[in-house]
């Protein structure tokens, strides 16, 4: 019987012995997860790589020469690698809305140092701390802060004095400038030294945020798992949601999570979320963290990159957050707040005894079905995560099994060594697969799967399969009720 050969020709005349390889069955097993993460961010006029421009990041230290020191951007690179310097990093850079305001602050000082100390500033959760003799005029005070923050590059502000009062500018025009905190004696034991009173105000509010759009043409079909959003307007997050919902649909099939980080209060977020219903999109809510919302987003989505592609199914709550300075003792969100957040598309965190910031749920925006009824379909990221692991393993299953193959009934009779493939071939392998999903802890119910799955060749195409592929994913554990009888 004739057998199907890839390369060599029937009609060979000149003498000798060849040979080709077949990998259609030398992988076995489950493929590794797609994860490379895309971070998208402003950069300044100093950084040598273009916006639009995606590049592959391996250091903080490429992304301040790539996209300019104090850039929005080279900080978003910071905090994702303070989290995840493992995971296959590219940024793509927004230079200003050409009619963006930049945002700014002030720092107003009254009165004079009567007592040598440190007045203990912290910018965007840095420390900066600024010596004060005794008997320091503000201006002095004043001009000593704008050394004490010029000595610091990294910082996203630039700072200028007159008479007492510093004013800071944010380095990048748009919103995120006004989520820069400010702030006096975070940690215990700082103090203002005696004899000077600080007063912190608002001053300009940045806005006009460059346009994302343009970022979609820019990558066009390249894959990544993951997106890391510099600010959560109106307008970015609807472009997003509708870029990943093209991404993730079945004609693309490159999908990924956007992570964006939002500063508020419980009802303030709350509104952001309730408004939003994508399940490609998670925010977490930052509140009043004295680290910017952006650091918050790079963090988040790093640490669920890292994870998520070693187990998408797993949860990730109590995972670290390295590098975010959590808000207040007695401003963080209470489990009644957090509930609430939950309920509206609002991703939650706690803080261990430690005072490091980690994973409470990461959930998406999804919350209504197409009906407009209340759903929880798509809630958790994990969904997702796993389904798009699923549908990748499966497609990498089919294009190594048969690569080059012909198209038979279930009826024909197939000769060993022919590249022929029947619907009753197919429905075993994807039983087979579906058992390896099983053994990953992805799927349940095999059974289940095998009599609800349907593998037919089509009516209207004789070239085409049609499948119906039917898993019942796994869950997380995520809460123990218990009831305690108690006896006297």
């Amino acid at each position: 019987m004739p057998i199907s050969f890839n390369a060599i020709p029937v009609d060979l005349r000149v003498p000798g012995s060849y040979v080709e390889f077949d990998s259609a069955k030398a992988v076995s097993g489950l493929p590794a997860a797609p994860s490379k993460i895309l971070v998208i961010g402003q950069r300044l006029a100093a950084g040598t790589v273009a916006a639009l421009t995606p590049t592959r990041i391996v250091s903080p230290a490429q992304a301040v020469v790539a996209f300019g020191r104090g850039s929005l951007l080279a900080d978003m690179i910071a905090g994702l690698k303070a989290v995840n310097d493992s995971t296959e990093c590219w940024a793509i850079a927004l230079d200003d809305n050409g009619a963006g305001v930049a945002a700014t602050k002030t720092v107003t000082l009254t009165g004079a140092a009567t007592a040598t100390g440190v007045l203990a500033l912290m910018i965007a959760g840095t420390a900066v701390p600024v010596a004060v003799a005794s008997g320091a005029s503000v201006s002095t005070v004043a001009t000593a802060i704008v050394a004490a923050i010029a000595a610091q590059p990294d910082l996203p502000v630039t700072a200028s004095a007159a008479a007492g009062v510093v004013t800071l500018t944010a380095r990048n025009k748009g919103t995120a400038g006004n989520d820069v905190d400010v702030r006096l004696n975070y940690y215990q034991g700082e103090a203002t030294p005696a004899g000077l009173t600080v007063a912190f105000a608002a001053g300009t509010a940045g806005a006009a945020n460059p346009d994302i759009s343009a970022v979609w043409a820019a990558i066009g079909d390249a894959h990544y798992a993951s997106f890391i959003l510099p600010f959560g307007d109106t307008a970015t997050l609807t472009s997003v949601e509708t870029e990943l919902a093209s991404r993730a649909g079945p004609l693309r099939m490159i999908g990924g999570i956007a992570y964006v980080g939002l500063a508020g209060t419980q009802s303030a977020l709350a509104a952001i979320g309730a408004a939003r219903n994508s399940q490609y999109l998670c925010p977490i809510g930052a509140k009043s963290s004295p680290t910017p919302p952006w650091r918050w987003a790079a963090a988040h989505g790093a640490q669920i990159a890292f994870y998520g592609a070693i187990d998408p199914a797993r949860p990730f709550q109590t995972l670290p957050l390295p590098g975010l300075v959590a808000p207040a003792e007695a401003d963080r969100f209470t489990r009644v707040e957090r509930e609430l957040l939950l309920r509206d598309g609002i991703s939650t965190w706690t803080v261990d005894a430690g005072g490091t910031v980690t994973i409470e749920r990461p959930i998406t925006t999804y919350q209504l079905n197409a009906q407009g009824l209340d759903s929880v379909a798509w809630l958790d990221v994990n969904t997702p995560l796993t389904l798009f692991y699923l549908r990748h393993s499966l497609r990498v299953r089919f294009a190594e099994r048969w690569p080059r193959h012909k198209l038979a009934s279930d009826t024909a009779t197939i000769a060993a060594g022919q590249a022929v493939v029947r619907p009753r071939d197919i429905r075993a392998e994807l039983l087979a697969l579906a058992r390896d999903w099983e053994d990953a802890g992805l799927v349940e119910n095999i059974d289940q799967f095998a009599a609800d799955l349907q593998v037919q060749r089509s009516a209207g195409d004789p070239n085409r399969v049609d499948v119906l592929v039917p898993p019942d994913i796994v869950n997380q554990l995520r809460t123990i009720a218990a009831r305690v009888e108690f006896r006297l």
